[in-house]
C-alpha cells in the first residue's frame, strides 16, 4: 500500500507539471524513464495496470477530502481540472469574453454529424431540410467538425466528422458515451440522392450537359428523397 500511495505522488506531480491530458501509457513512460544518479527509479519496471489502479485511487481521494480540483479522465488521458463549483471565482482569472453560444441550428447540425459520420453536407442537409453551408463553415471554425475524406459515390462529395476537440468539449471519452448512441444511430433519416439530369446528344451522339443542370459541366445535382440509412 505504501508503494501504491508513494506511485500516486508521482503521478500527480506528472499531472500537476502536465500541458495536457496524459493517457496511461504516457504516464507509465515517463514513470520508468526517470533517471538520477544521486536516487535510484523504484519504479524503473512499473507497470501500466499499476499506473491505472494509482489513477483511481487518486480519483477517490481527492473526492473523499472534498478538494478544489479533481481527477478527470478524457478522450487523450487523465487531467486535473478545478471542480466547477469554484468556477465563478476561478473565471476571475480569465477575463476574456465568453465564446458564442452554438446557435440551435449548429447544435442539430453538430448532433447529426456525431451520430452519423462521416457524412456529406447533402445528407445533413436533407435531414435538417435546409441549406447548412454557413453553419457548417462555423463549425469548422470553432474546431468541432472537419473534413475526413470524400465518399465513393458520383461526385465524390465531402465527408465530415467531428473532431478530438468535440470530445473535451462535451466531456466524452469517445462517441459510444453519446447518449442513446445506438438507438440514434440505427434510426432511419433522409439521404441525399444524386439525381439522374436529362441530357441532350450531340451530332456525335456521346450525352451532353443539359442546360437545366445546376453547377457547371457534369457535376451531379442533388435531390433529398426520403431513404432509410442504415447503420
Amino acid at each position: 500500500m505504501r508503494c501504491v500511495m508513494t506511485l500516486s505522488r508521482v503521478i500527480e506531480a506528472l499531472l500537476f507539471s502536465a500541458q495536457k491530458p496524459l493517457s496511461i501509457r504516457e504516464l507509465a513512460t515517463a514513470i520508468r524513464g526517470a533517471e538520477d544518479e544521486l536516487s535510484p527509479n523504484e519504479f524503473s519496471s512499473v507497470r501500466e495496470a499499476e499506473v491505472a489502479a494509482a489513477l483511481e485511487q487518486l480519483k477517490i481521494e481527492y473526492v473523499e477530502q472534498q478538494r478544489a480540483f479533481q481527477l478527470v479522465e478524457k478522450a487523450e488521458g487523465w487531467q486535473l481540472a478545478t471542480d466547477t463549483q469554484y468556477a465563478q471565482w476561478v473565471r476571475q482569472l480569465f477575463p476574456a469574453a465568453k465564446p458564442a453560444r452554438l446557435s440551435a441550428p449548429a447544435l442539430e447540425t453538430l448532433a447529426i454529424i456525431a451520430y452519423r459520420q462521416p457524412i456529406t453536407r447533402a445528407d445533413v442537409e436533407a435531414v435538417r431540410g435546409v441549406n447548412i453551408d454557413g453553419v457548417l463553415q462555423t463549425l469548422m471554425e470553432r474546431g468541432l467538425v472537419k473534413i475526413a475524406g470524400r465518399a465513393e459515390i458520383p461526385g465524390r462529395p465531402l465527408l465530415y466528422e467531428t473532431t478530438q476537440f468535440f470530445l473535451d468539449h462535451f466531456g466524452l471519452r469517445n462517441l459510444e458515451e453519446l447518449p442513446n448512441v445506438e438507438e440514434l444511430r440505427k434510426r432511419n433519416l433522409p439521404v441525399a440522392r444524386a439525381s439522374v439530369v436529362p441530357t441532350s446528344r450531340d451530332d456525335a451522339g456521346s450525352p451532353g450537359p443539359s442546360a437545366s443542370a445546376k453547377g457547371s459541366g457534369d457535376k451531379p445535382t442533388w435531390a433529398t428523397t426520403p431513404q432509410g440509412r442504415g447503420d
